[in-house]
């Protein structure tokens, strides 16, 4: 995860002192090989908002794209209640553009409340921010690519109707994240390409994996198709040593397709990028290093 300022580390900083640590960081990671890069989308500051900045997530994704060459980007994940689906397809094809092809969508029903209400969004019920993501889910999958089945929502003319450009990619990658085992597993059978697990360790996703397999099998999707992601809590990979790679590893066992992680919280240093990405090797993983990269 780049720093932005959610999680307060920036409290206190100067904003063009932080973004251009961001920049540092986000290029750092790239060279020392990790595989992806990632934002959150909020507007506020977490547990409880307060005046520090907090970047916006697309314009950064924007910025980024611009300031790397390898990596893919993307968020983890964007509240779809924040936006017009077609607006979030426009976006996101745009964004595939301008970083020659990287970007994958991260998307979800959102859940912090206090930045629905502060910016005009209200606060719908569960169930009702879980049935506008299926529906944008349906909107933004046919705009962006191949149609799904036939589509009667409240949205039909819109994703019938408007022409997005469709980016670099033949097809932008789709990540549903969330835990809901009816909803959000079938929503991502469905739709998406990565399911992303949030704040689970390695046992409760071995217990999550069968359920997984069988929200595909109801649809007659193979399971294999379906990568299976965790964004990792942070206080989990903020050990250094055997206690770190233990965990990496484990998750590797596992059949992950990725483990998103936010360094930036305990440290904005190069040097916690570096000790993460040798944690990462001593797991048994293989970074992508560039030949004339300087690594550790």
């Amino acid at each position: 995860m780049a720093p932005q300022g959610w999680k307060g580390e920036f409290d206190g900083w100067d904003p063009t002192a932080a973004w251009q640590r961001t920049l540092e960081l986000a290029v750092d990671a790239e060279q020392l090989g990790f595989e992806s890069l990632w934002v959150f989308d909020h507007f506020h500051t977490v547990p409880d908002p307060t005046d520090e900045m907090t970047l916006e997530s697309f314009t950064m994704l924007g910025a980024l794209a611009q300031a790397t060459h390898r990596v893919r980007l993307g968020h983890m994940v964007i509240c779809t209640g924040f936006r017009n689906p077609a607006l979030t397809a426009k976006m996101a094809s745009t964004l595939d553009v301008l970083s020659g092809g990287r970007f994958e969508l991260g998307i979800g029903a959102g859940w912090k409340e206090d930045e629905w209400r502060a910016y005009g969004y209200g606060f719908p019920t569960l169930a009702e921010r879980l049935k506008a993501l299926g529906d944008h889910l349906e909107v933004i999958t046919r705009m962006l690519g191949p149609g799904r089945a036939t589509y009667q929502g409240s949205w039909a003319s819109v994703a019938d109707a408007v022409n997005v450009p469709k980016g670099i990619q033949p097809h932008i990658p789709v990540i549903v994240g969330g835990n809901g085992q009816n909803v959000t597993f079938r929503y991502a059978a469905r739709y998406a390409d990565e399911l992303n697990l949030v704040y689970v360790g390695p046992e409760r996703i071995a217990e999550f994996l069968p359920v997984i397999r069988s929200r595909c099998e109801e649809i007659g999707r193979d399971p294999a198709t379906l990568k299976v992601s965790l964004y990792a809590r942070d206080e989990s990979v903020r050990p250094v040593g055997q206690e770190r790679v233990d965990f990496i590893a484990a998750l590797a066992e596992l059949g992950l397709s990725r483990l998103v992680a936010f360094i930036g919280r305990w440290s904005l240093e190069q040097d916690a990028q570096a000790s993460f990405a040798e944690d990462v090797r001593a797991a048994g993983l293989d970074l992508e290093v560039p030949e004339t990269a300087a690594v550790g």
